[in-house]
C-alpha cells in the first residue's frame, strides 16, 4: 500500500487529519477502509484512499517517534562503525538460515549443504528450528561467541528479540543498540583541557604546517602542564592538584567531533564485493534481478534551451526475468548518482498515463483490476510493470559504484550485484536491448548516428529535429505500445522455451504463480534517495553544505541538539539536490516531516534562476581566484547573476556564448525542470506555475531569453534590496529648501520634438 513506510494503519496506531489526532480503532481490507476515534469519543469510517491521497494527513509522533527513537533522526545502516558491521551480518545470516533454511535469505542462492536437515522448513517448524540454532550455537565457548556475534550466549529468548527488531527496522536490527546509542558527550574533556584544545586548534591552523594528531596531542599536555600546573618559586601548584588529559584516542575522537576530519580526504571504501558465483544464477520472478547500464543515444536531438543538436545519454533500468524496461531516462552530456536513483525510484512507481495515450495503453495485467491500483496511486496506471527490485546488478562505472548509490539501494532493500569484470554474460541482456532498440527504432529517425564514426552520415547534426522532450515521450509511447508486446522469441521463459511470450504476458503470469505485491512508495521517497551530508552542529547562520549556507527558523529551536550514535554520532543529516542548489532538505528528528532550507543567499521566491552543483564549483572558483573574501553568501548573488547570463545584452545573448556554454546552460535548465518533476508536487514550494499554455506557441519566449531575464530582474532586485538597505539605516534629511529643484534644473534645454499625445506641452522660459 502506498505510504507503507509512512503512514502506519495498524490498530492503535495515531493519525493526525486536517491537524486533529485520531486512533486506528481497527481495520477492514476487505471493505478497503479504517475505523478512526477520536480522543472526545467521535468515530468515523474513511477508506485508504481517503488516507492516502490526503494532503493533511501524516502520522501522529506519538506513535510515529516514539520511545528511544523520540527526538533522535532513524539509524540506517552507514551508522554501524565498518568493524562492528561483521557481528551485525553474521546475526542476520543466522536469523535468515533460522526462518528459511538459507543463510542467504534466497533459496536460488544457496550455499553448499543447505538447507541442513535442522533447518529444513518443509521438515521442522520454526520453534524447532530455533532451538536447534541455540544447540549450535551453545557448542562455541563464550570468547568465540562473542568475537563471531558480540555475545557470549544465544538464548531462544535471544533469537526472538533480534527477528522482531530484523522485522521492524531490517538488518540494522539486528545491530546491538549499545553500538548505536545516544551520544553523552565526553566528561574526561574538563574545562582546562577544552582551553587546550582551542589553543592547539587556532595554533595549528594559523600560523604553523600541518602536523599529524600524535603532535597535537604533545601540544595539548604541553598547554596544560605550563598553562595550569605551572610551579611557583616554593615548587607548589597554582591549582594544588593535577589535571588529567584524556588519553590519545579519546583527544582524536573530540578533535574529529569538534572540527571536522582536517581537510583530509576519506579513503574510498569499496561498495560491494564481487560475489563469487556457483552455476547459473536462475531468474524465475519479476524484480528479482534489474540491470542497470547508460549509453550514448545513437540519435542526435535539439535542447530545449538553444535549439542546438546534442548528445544526449540514455539511462535503462531492465527486468531480467521479463524483458521489461521498467524505467528510463534522458539526460544532456553526462548522468549523475542522483539520475540514477530516480531511475531506481521510477521502477518503484507505476507510470502514469499521457493525454495522447489510449485505452490500449492503460493498465492491462488480470488478477490486478486497474481500478485498485489507480486508487492507490491516485491517477491512471500506463501498461508497464513497476515493483521494488531484489537485485541491482550494473558495470564498474564511476555513477554506480558511488556512495551515494549504495546507500539508495540499501534504503530500498535490494542487493547490490555489480557484474564480473570481463564476464559480458552478467549483462548480455540490457546490451542486447540497446542492440534491438537501435535496429527497431532509433535507425528510423532523422539524426541517426550510426554505430561508429566510420557508419555515420554527412550531416547527422543538421538532420536532427526532435527536441529532448519529445524524444522522451516517443520513447515512453514505444515501450508501452510495441516493446512490451513484443514477442521475445529466444528470451523465452525456461518453463516454456518454444512458447510465445511476450514481456507483458511474463508479468501476467507471474500473477498466478507467486502473486503480486501492491506496494506503492510514498512521496517522501524522493528525499531519501538525496545525497546525504552529515553537519556537526548548527550555527547561528545555518547549516554549510558544499560551500553554501541554508537556513530556516525551525533550525534555530531552543535546546536543538542532534542525538545520533553510531558513526557520525552527534551529527546532522542534510539532503542535498545536485540538480537545484537552492534549498536543501532536514528532516525533523521529532515528527519526522521533511522541510526546505532555503540558501541564505536567495532573494526573495520567483526571483531567482535555479543552478546546479557545476555552477557552484565554477562559482566558488571564480571567487578564491579573483581573491574576494565576502561577509555573507548574499554578497554572491551578484557574482552568480553575472555568471548566468545577466551580463550579456538579451538579444545577443545565443551568438555571444560558445556551444560548449550553450549546452551548459541547457544542462542547468534541464536538470531544474528534472528535478521539479521529481519533487513531491503537495511538498515543493520553489516551483513556479508555468509561464506557457501550450508548448510551442507562437508567442512563447524563448527559453534563453528567458533565463536571460530572469537573471537580470534577480540582479536589479538585489541592488535595489541593497540601496533600500542601506538608505533605511541613515538619518532622516532636513527638507530641501524652496526652489532648490528649479535651481539644479538647466533652463536652456531645448525639449524633444516627438512628445507623446499624453505629454504636456513644454513651458515657454524667459529670455536672458
Amino acid at each position: 500500500m502506498m505510504g507503507a513506510a509512512a503512514l502506519d494503519l495498524s490498530p492503535g496506531a495515531g493519525v493526525v487529519l486536517d491537524e486533529v489526532e485520531w486512533l486506528v480503532e481497527r481495520q477492514e481490507p476487505h471493505l478497503g477502509r479504517v475505523q478512526l476515534v477520536r480522543r472526545d469519543g467521535e468515530r468515523q469510517q474513511v477508506s485508504f484512499r481517503f488516507l492516502v491521497n490526503h494532503p493533511q494527513c501524516r502520522p501522529s509522533s506519538r506513535t510515529a517517534a516514539d520511545g528511544a527513537n523520540r527526538g533522535r533522526q532513524p539509524a540506517s545502516w552507514s551508522d554501524v562503525k565498518p568493524e562492528k558491521r561483521p557481528l551485525m551480518e553474521q546475526r542476520f545470516a543466522h536469523l535468515m538460515e533460522v526462518n528459511c533454511g538459507f543463510r542467504s535469505g534466497d533459496p536460488f542462492r544457496p550455499e553448499p549443504g543447505e538447507p541442513r536437515p535442522e533447518y529444513d522448513p518443509d521438515r521442522t517448524t520454526l520453534g524447532e528450528r530455533r532451538a536447534a540454532k541455540v544447540a549450535e550455537l551453545a557448542v562455541l565457548r563464550p570468547e568465540e561467541a562473542k568475537l563471531l556475534l558480540g555475545v557470549a550466549t544465544v538464548g531462544v529468548r535471544t533469537l526472538e528479540r533480534w527477528e522482531k527488531r530484523r522485522r521492524k527496522y531490517g538488518i540494522v536490527g539486528c545491530a546491538d543498540h549499545r553500538w548505536l546509542r545516544a551520544s553523552g558527550g565526553h566528561p574526561s574533556v574538563s574545562e582546562e583541557v577544552r582551553e587546550a584544545i582551542f589553543a592547539v586548534r587556532a595554533e595549528t591552523q594559523q600560523y604553523r604546517s600541518r602536523v599529524s594528531a600524535r603532535t597535537r596531542e604533545v601540544m595539548i599536555r604541553r598547554y596544560v602542564r605550563e598553562t595550569f600546573e605551572k610551579e611557583d618559586g616554593k615548587g607548589e601548584k597554582p591549582q594544588g592538584k593535577k589535571i588529567a588529559v584524556p588519553s590519545y584516542h579519546t583527544l582524536l575522537r573530540v578533535w574529529k567531533e569538534w572540527f571536522g576530519p582536517g581537510g583530509a580526504r576519506p579513503k574510498y571504501e569499496r561498495s560491494a564485493e564481487l560475489p563469487t558465483k556457483n552455476g547459473h544464477v536462475l531468474v524465475t520472478r519479476p524484480g528479482q534481478v534489474v540491470a542497470l547500464d547508460t549509453t550514448i543515444l545513437p540519435v542526435m536531438v535539439r535542447e530545449n534551451v538553444f535549439g542546438d543538436p546534442v548528445t544526449v545519454h540514455l539511462t535503462l533500468a531492465l527486468d531480467v526475468y521479463t524483458h521489461s524496461i521498467c524505467a528510463f531516462r534522458l539526460t544532456l552530456v553526462s548522468d549523475s548518482s542522483v539520475d540514477v536513483a530516480m531511475v531506481l525510484r521510477d521502477v518503484m512507481l507505476p507510470l502514469p498515463m499521457r493525454e495522447e495515450w489510449g485505452e490500449d495503453m492503460e493498465w492491462p495485467y488480470p488478477g490486478l483490476p486497474a481500478a485498485m491500483v489507480s486508487e492507490f496511486a491516485g491517477y491512471e496506471v500506463a501498461g508497464l510493470p513497476f515493483f521494488t527490485p531484489e537485485t541491482v546488478t550494473s558495470d564498474h562505472g564511476s555513477v554506480y559504484r558511488n556512495h551515494h548509490l549504495v546507500d539508495v539501494q540499501e534504503a530500498m532493500g535490494c542487493r547490490i550485484l555489480p557484474a564480473r569484470v570481463l564476464r559480458p554474460q552478467d549483462k548480455a541482456a540490457v546490451e542486447r536491448v540497446f542492440g534491438g532498440i537501435r535496429s527497431l527504432v532509433f535507425e528510423k529517425l532523422p539524426g541517426y548516428t550510426g554505430v561508429d564514426v566510420a557508419d555515420r552520415g554527412a550531416d547527422p547534426e543538421g538532420d536532427a529535429v526532435l527536441t529532448m522532450a519529445q524524444m522522451e515521450h516517443f520513447i515512453a509511447t514505444w515501450v508501452v505500445k510495441a516493446w512490451q508486446n513484443r514477442r521475445l522469441g529466444e528470451f523465452a521463459p525456461c518453463w516454456d522455451p518454444g512458447g510465445n511470450h511476450s514481456p507483458n504476458t511474463l508479468f501476467a503470469a507471474s500473477f498466478a504463480q507467486e502473486g503480486f505485491d501492491l506496494d506503492i512508495p510514498s512521496p517522501e521517497t524522493y528525499y531519501r534517495f538525496l545525497p546525504e551530508h552529515h553537519v556537526k552542529r548548527i550555527y547561528r547562520r545555518g547549516v554549510k553544505v558544499k560551500g553554501l549556507w541554508y537556513d530556516a527558523e525551525l533550525l534555530h529551536t531552543p535546546d536543538r541538539n542532534s542525538t545520533r550514535g553510531g558513526r557520525y554520532k552527534k551529527q546532522w543529516v542534510i539532503h542535498r539536490e545536485p540538480r537545484d542548489r537552492r534549498v536543501v532538505y532536514f528532516r525533523d528528528p521529532y515528527t519526522h516531516e521533511w522541510h526546505e532550507l532555503r540558501w541564505t543567499g536567495l532573494p526573495p521566491k520567483g526571483e531567482m534562476p535555479a543552478f546546479g552543483d557545476a555552477r557552484v564549483e565554477e562559482l566558488l572558483t571564480r571567487v578564491r581566484e579573483a581573491g574576494l573574501k565576502p561577509r555573507s553568501d548574499a554578497d554572491l548573488v551578484p557574482i552568480l547573476l553575472e555568471m548566468l547570463g545577466a551580463v550579456d545584452p538579451v538579444e545577443n545573448w545565443p551568438s555571444q556564448l560558445t556551444k560548449s556554454q550553450r549546452v551548459q546552460h541547457a544542462r542547468e535548465i534541464t536538470q531544474a525542470k528534472a528535478a521539479a518533476a521529481d519533487r513531491p508536487k503537495q511538498l515543493a514550494k520553489l516551483d513556479e506555475p508555468p509561464r506557457l499554455s501550450a508548448v510551442g506557441a507562437a508567442d512563447a519566449e524563448p527559453p534563453w531569453r528567458e533565463r536571460a531575464r530572469e537573471a537580470t530582474e534577480s540582479l536589479d532586485a538585489h541592488r535595489r534590496r541593497r540601496r533600500e538597505a542601506a538608505t533605511s539605516s541613515r538619518q532622516p534629511s532636513e527638507p530641501a529648501p524652496l526652489g532648490s529643484s528649479r535651481r539644479g534644473r538647466n533652463l536652456f534645454v531645448i525639449a524633444d520634438d516627438d512628445d507623446g499625445p499624453g505629454d504636456p506641452a513644454p513651458q515657454p522660459t524667459e529670455e536672458t
